[in-house]
């Protein structure tokens, strides 16, 4: 098929039931009106104007030229569009979108059929959205997201608080405080944009009063109900990602409509993620919609349930370019067989131990700051976000390690460890981590997993946690993030146990220690086991997204400071984006975003985190800005929360708001 020529159409407002504008962006392939074509509709709080224009750029222009067309719209609140943002996923949301999916099959261009796309915030909505049925939505494609949003997301993870809760609230609170551009608004911007300043929440008050698996997490997370999801679906996610478990769980849950791909990719799409080797994500969609939305007879339905990218001893950051490996595909997903290890001698070992006298136990309390070498929960860029050695960690972890390896070892799923200890509080913290230890002593991480011992009962739903019993051993399951991973021989498989995993989770209100029994350690490693090697086509175009102006560069830091005198370790963030020009709309945007997490190691209730955010946008001489600053602490019983938002107009205040709010620690 030849390519057709299209038109963007950069801004145009689609007027809700409720009356409320929202503002989309189109991609729309020339004659369309008198030859409809299928749309592909994304739905984001992210600004189209100048948050996701470059992503954009690089995606709907190829869907276009194919002859489908694209409908990116931002969420009331945000961008161009009128109204406040409610939240996450919110019903409102949900049903703005199905509206919308209405609207777009109504439109002359379009031929009645609509798919749904998203790299997190969009790849989530557009499988809760899938999970309502509207009747024109055929297909999605989902990125880097969830299916339960309490254990699986930015907010919690198996009880454990995530430090990124914060570090989201302020990025969202520095989103939605931005104005929209008078360009496309006219001449009630300012009134628009004073309007969304004084309406928009602080979405971290409402997450801290929701601190168990409630209804308030239930809702939108299709884990519920995978059977409400009806439509083809293709879930995809990066081993370097934080959201590296949906693709299984999607597959597992609907076995008979969905299709998974895992590459080794950071928080991005598949087409220009780091680290390499990429795939050819816009050929694989156009594959995808032209079988759902135009019964195109190509193939797409029969792909492998499961493709995969099977690390193979990589060296951890300070960058990853690229990460060796292979592909593998598998027709039919299973659970996989599994390979136990097991302590013996103080040594990991595949070997069961048959001692008569089992080991002695184990007392193991980690310093508060171990973690440092987690880097971030989901990873922007193949840099210090992504771990990094894990010798450091490790020192303050009770640590369990095979000899060589004599053969390789090769996993694709989600390692499991059994555990009986015992907890000297109402519960602590547990971290384990899967490592792969080089012949020189580098240490990567593999897979992690971690869990608030008071979540221990997953039959409870993660809605009702105990306290651990006293004076007694309980046994402990947890199940570590998915992974896909060849060990060499030569190298080593190391098992870390830690009770903390700081600042990446926040500690519990007591420094709590465990007793473990190692004699009790079951490790199972899900096997790779049978398996076809492929490949997976490269983008054509290597570097497919476009250039702007660039008036200042951008930086990126990441330390770790320990103050010996004070005791007290401090983790600093820096972000500068730098001020880059859109050549065609000529709006001049610019982010820094300042993040601190401080701890004393002997006091967990001493940590602190701040999140700051200072946002510019610029047009010959119209410049705005917005200075957004976010805090949590805590001690015994409550978390501490508070925020404030300033608004600036050509270098003149003209805005300010405050939160602050005490929320009572529920097993957190």
């Amino acid at each position: 098929m030849s390519e057709r020529s299209f038109t963007v159409i950069e801004n145009t407002f689609v007027t809700l039931n409720d009356g409320t504008r929202l503002a989309a962006r189109m991609w729309m392939p020339d004659g369309a009106d008198s030859d409809p074509v299928p749309a592909v509709f994304e739905f984001l709080p992210y600004r189209k104007g100048d948050g996701t224009c470059s992503r954009d750029e690089s995606t709907y222009p190829e869907f276009a030229k194919a002859g489908i067309a694209g409908v990116r719209v931002d969420i009331r609140g945000s961008g161009e569009s009128d109204g406040v943002i409610d939240g996450e996923y919110t019903e409102l949301e949900l049903a703005n979108a199905v509206e919308l999916i209405a609207w777009i099959t109504k439109q002359s261009w379009c031929n009645g059929s609509v798919g749904m796309m998203g790299i997190s915030w969009g790849g989530f909505n557009c499988l809760q959205v899938a999970a309502l049925n509207p009747p024109a939505l055929k297909a999605v494609i989902s990125i880097a997201s969830t299916v339960d949003r309490y254990n699986d997301d930015i907010h919690y993870k198996n009880g454990c608080h995530l430090a990124v809760q914060l570090s989201w609230a302020a990025t969202m609170l520095a989103y939605q405080s931005r104005t929209p551009d008078p360009a496309l608004v006219g001449d009630d911007w300012r009134n628009m944009w004073l309007h969304r300043l004084e309406q928009e929440p602080f979405f971290l008050e409402e997450w801290l009063a929701h601190q168990t698996r409630d209804e308030f997490w239930k809702h939108a997370s299709i884990c519920e109900d995978f059977d409400a999801v009806k439509i083809p679906s293709m879930v995809l996610a990066g081993w370097a990602d934080g959201y590296r478990n949906t693709p299984m769980r999607a597959i597992e849950g609907m076995p008979d409509r969905s299709k998974a791909l895992i590459g080794p990719w950071v928080h991005k799409y598949p087409h220009f993620a780091w680290p390499k080797p990429r795939a050819d994500f816009t050929g694989e969609a156009i594959n995808w919609w032209n079988k759902w939305l135009r019964d195109e007879d190509n193939g797409a339905d029969a792909l492998p349930q499961m493709r995969a990218y099977i690390l193979e001893g990589i060296k951890p950051a300070p960058r990853r370019d690229f990460d060796p490996g292979f592909w593998i595909a598998k027709d039919s997903w299973s659970t996989p067989e599994t390979r136990s290890m097991y302590v013996e001698n103080g040594k990991l070992s595949f070997e069961a131990g048959d001692d008569e006298i089992p080991a002695a136990d184990v007392y193991l309390k980690s310093p508060l700051d171990t973690g440092t070498a987690a880097g971030e929960y989901f990873t922007l860029k193949p840099d210090v976000e992504m771990a990094i050695d894990q010798r450091g960690d490790d020192a303050g972890s009770l640590v369990f390690e095979t000899t060589p390896l004599d053969v390789e070892v090769d996993l694709l799923g989600r390692p499991v460890l059994n555990v009986d200890l015992e907890c000297d509080a109402d519960w602590s913290n547990l971290c384990a981590r899967l490592v792969d230890v080089h012949p020189d002593g580098t240490a990567t991480r593999v897979s992690f997993g971690v869990l608030n011992l008071a979540h221990r009962d997953p039959a409870a739903n993660y809605d009702n946690p105990q306290p651990m019993p006293r004076d007694k051993k309980v046994t402990i399951t947890l199940t570590l993030d998915a992974c896909g991973y060849r060990f060499k021989p030569g190298h080593r498989i190391r098992m870390a146990l830690s009770t903390s995993y700081w600042p990446m989770i926040l500690p519990p209100p007591f420094d709590a220690g465990l007793t473990i029994a190692p004699s009790s350690i079951k490790f199972d490693l899900p096997l790779l086991g049978d398996h076809e090697k492929i490949t997976v086509k490269q983008p054509d175009n290597p570097d497919p997204l476009p250039t702007y102006i660039e008036h200042k560069p951008s930086r990126t830091e990441r330390s770790v400071q320990r103050n010996l005198t004070q005791n007290e370790t401090r983790y600093r963030i820096y972000e500068d984006t730098g001020l880059f020009e859109h050549p065609d709309s000529r709006l001049a945007t610019r982010s820094v975003r300042s993040e601190t997490w401080t701890i004393n190691p002997l006091d967990p209730n001493s940590m602190r985190g701040e999140a700051a955010w200072t946002c510019d946008l610029k047009r010959d001489e119209w410049s705005v800005r917005t200075d957004c600053h976010a805090e949590l602490s805590c001690d015994r019983d409550n978390w501490f929360v508070s925020a404030w938002v300033i608004a600036y107009e050509d270098d003149q205040q003209i805005f300010e708001k405050k939160w602050e709010k005490t929320i009572p620690r529920n097993f957190m």
